[in-house]
């Protein structure tokens, strides 16, 4: 079976010949070669498809099989109206490129109303003065054709929405929805952008682009400035570009004065620091994502930027709704990437900008939305309503480039009186083909409409007919076949096919209005909302935490118990945990000094050896738990260090670096015992068929001991929320 015959390619149909040359083989073993194609829909001659080689492919398998071969015209469409055939048929009369003798399509639905309408051309806007210095070279003037046509089409599919009625499948006319209208262009380009930010700006459900650049779109790049300084704070360009951005909203001048009078060799952000009582809001954003950015995964922190900072808002504020398909694509390509590769944003950043990523979505399934697509992006595809905005459009086949010369050798194109006579012929070939690839698009267009076709265009700067005009062609085609105004639309040429109701003049009149008296919590102010509980931490419950007999530095204390945590956290299982020890505390978040590795590294395989059981496979490493314990009448939610879930026992188990070390249960310090009541009651809570043990794993004596459940009860009742 070769479907789509009329697209298959040189290469493919070298794959065909050979396997029907073992079919004709073997005539008796009664294998079938099926064919099915559409020489009016060989569209796609940049991918290699060669619509004069359908019909040699035809006769060639026909003599390969002995003259065995059958052909059949397929006349009847299952799709569109007899209005929309009728012109079609009458198009295809005057144009090249669609077979020898295009014969008339006949309606499935014989019954079903339709329509094909010609919207007067748009004037074309007259030519501006030369922009101001200062815009964008690449910034579109405000009445450029496609920005004006973009903004017409915009308002015909409001109206449509509003106002017109479409044939349902039920038999009965309905409300024209918004996944009725598909929008289709030749390219994309101004014209394609426009008519989605016009329909958005006019509050037409839209789809979006069927192709997206992620790399192209302003809200992605804004995102990625911010994360490419998050990952590297000297990038002075990746900090400007953000901070220009609506996501820190600072203006060119405030830059410009904060840039500018920094020492020299002092780094943007030092100097931003330096002056954050002239930008707080900033520098505390800044603060907080350069904190997290280490500690959470590319989603997770775009998420955190979005959300909790507003930048999703700031962005949608300055660059408009159509700014939220880049948004959502760049957070889909994060989940993606967490999925196939280790989460981190330096990754993340090198896959998207290492290439000029682009996102093709399907939009056949799209919801209740109006599709905007190419011509080529819809082949396949069918609506209710299609409308071509840019019939007036042209494309000339270019004089440059490569043309084919004779047996396909490739020759260099040339001016016309600079060219041989061989290579005119070249370029004059080249220019046909194209010329009946653009009638061949235009079918494909026009036939994917099955109720209503709407075309339009921009009145063209010169004037004259062209063969490239497919404006002028369903014109001529509408005039032969009688079609008269549009009453109510001024302009509009219609050809129609049975009835069809008149469109509702305000789409609001016909309601009727509900007086009933609103219940009297509309008009009043909402009661203030409860504060959220928030979690108490088990670690944090009062007590002392240490022995009165110690007399370490806090501060130092807490970093050695840090280092101590990490060692054993990550070293377990490790081939060579000497090594990976050096690089913990050489890289982690609490460097220790070289005269210091040697003894916390021998400390902390001490207490892998002691107690293997606690680092084995069925140990579970920094286990949150929540739970709300009825003994604080209060939530609680911390992580436990080590758990080990047995058939009917649960341990947990915490570790604890303090200098001192008690000698019994009952003289461990107050705080920690609190600490693990609570982790005691939610365990209880979580696992109420278990056994549950606490135990504090003493790494400075490398003793494991298990608490007593009276012990810790008794703590946990004296504890303290603050």
């Amino acid at each position: 079976l070769v479907d789509e015959a009329q697209d298959t390619s040189p290469e493919q149909w070298q794959i065909v010949r050979a396997l029907a040359e073992v079919m004709a083989d073997d005539p008796d073993r009664g294998r079938t070669l099926f064919v099915v194609g559409d020489k009016k829909q060989s569209i796609y001659s940049f991918q290699g498809a060669d619509a004069a080689g359908f019909d040699r492919k035809q006769a060639e398998f026909d003599q390969l099989l002995h003259g065995q071969l059958r052909s059949s015209e397929l006349l009847c469409s299952f799709r569109s109206s007899p209005a929309i055939l009728r012109v079609v048929d009458q198009v295809c009369e005057g144009l090249d490129g669609l077979g020898e003798a295009v014969a008339r399509h006949e309606a499935f639905h014989e019954g079903l109303p339709g329509r094909v309408d010609l919207l007067p051309l748009l004037p074309r806007p007259e030519a501006v003065e030369e922009p101001p210095w200062h815009h964008p070279v690449d910034r579109p003037v405000d009445n450029a054709p496609d920005i004006v046509l973009g903004t017409e089409i915009a308002k015909l599919v409001r109206g449509l929405l509003d106002r017109e009625s479409i044939h349902g499948d039920d038999g009965k006319f309905r409300r024209v929805g918004p996944g009725d209208v598909m929008i289709l262009v030749q390219r994309r380009g101004l014209l394609f952008e426009q008519i989605i930010q016009a329909c958005k700006a006019e509050d037409v459900p839209i789809a979006g682009a069927d192709r997206l650049k992620i790399g192209a779109e302003l809200a992605v790049r804004d995102l990625l400035a911010l994360l490419t300084f998050l990952t590297l704070s000297d990038d002075d360009l990746s900090l400007a570009s953000a901070l220009r951005s609506p996501l820190l909203g600072l203006g060119e001048g405030d830059l410009y004065r904060l840039a500018s009078s920094r020492p020299a060799g002092r780094s943007l952000w030092a100097e931003l620091c330096n002056r954050s009582d002239a930008f707080p809001n900033v520098v505390a954003t800044l603060d907080d994502l350069r904190r997290t950015v280490d500690f959470m995964a590319p989603y997770e922190l775009l998420e955190h930027v979005l959300s909790r900072h507003g930048g999703r808002q700031r962005l949608l504020a300055r660059l408009g709704p159509e700014a939220e398909d880049g948004i959502d694509e760049l957070l889909s390509q994060a989940l993606a990437f967490e999925q196939d590769a280790v989460p981190s944003m330096t990754g993340f950043l090198a896959r998207v900008q290492s290439g000029d990523i682009e996102v093709k979505r399907r939009l056949e399934g799209a919801a209740d939305l109006v599709r905007v697509m190419t011509i080529h992006g819809a082949k396949g595809l069918e609506s209710p309503i299609v409308i071509l905005p840019d019939t007036m459009a042209s494309d000339h086949a270019r004089s440059g480039g490569i043309v084919a010369g004779p047996n396909g050798v490739p020759l260099a194109s040339l001016p016309d009186d600079e060219c041989p006579e061989l290579l005119l012929e070249a370029k004059a070939q080249k220019r046909e083909a194209s010329l009946e690839e653009r009638n061949r698009l235009l079918y494909v267009a026009m036939t994917r409409a099955k109720q209503w076709l709407i075309a339009g265009g921009v009145e063209r700067a010169a004037k004259g007919d062209t063969p490239l005009n497919w404006y002028k062609s369903i014109e001529d085609a509408l005039q032969s076949l009688g079609a008269i105004p549009c009453d109510g639309s001024p302009g509009v040429l219609r050809l129609q096919h049975g009835d069809w109701p008149g469109p509702e003049s305000d789409s609001h009149a016909s309601r009727p209005v509900d007086d009933r008296e609103l219940p009297g919590f509309l008009n009043g102010d909402a009661p203030e909302p409860e504060p959220p509980v928030i979690p108490a931490s088990p670690s944090n419950l009062g007590g002392a935490k240490v022995s009165g007999g110690s007399t370490s530095d806090e501060g130092h204390a807490l970093r050695r118990g840090r280092q101590i945590h990490l060692l054993l956290e990550h070293l377990p299982g490790q081939p060579d945990p000497k090594v990976m020890a050096g690089r913990l505390l050489a890289h982690g978040p609490d460097r220790a000094a070289a005269s210091d590795v040697d003894g916390l590294v021998k400390l902390a395989l001490a207490n892998l050896e002691r107690h293997p059981e606690l680092f084995g496979g069925d140990a579970l490493a920094e286990v949150d738990v929540s739970a709300h314990l009825p003994t604080l009448d209060h939530a609680i939610s911390g992580t436990i260090d080590r758990l080990i879930l047995r058939p009917k026992h649960v341990l947990a188990v915490d570790f604890k670096t303090n200098a001192v070390v008690p000698e019994c249960p009952e003289d461990t310090p107050e705080g920690l015992l609190r600490q693990m009541g609570a982790y005691l009651e939610a365990l209880e809570i979580i696992y109420p068929d278990h056994e549950v043990e606490v135990a504090i794993l003493w790494t400075e004596s490398r003793e494991l001991v298990s608490l007593p459940h009276a012990i810790v009860r008794e703590a946990l009742a004296r504890s303290t929320i603050s």
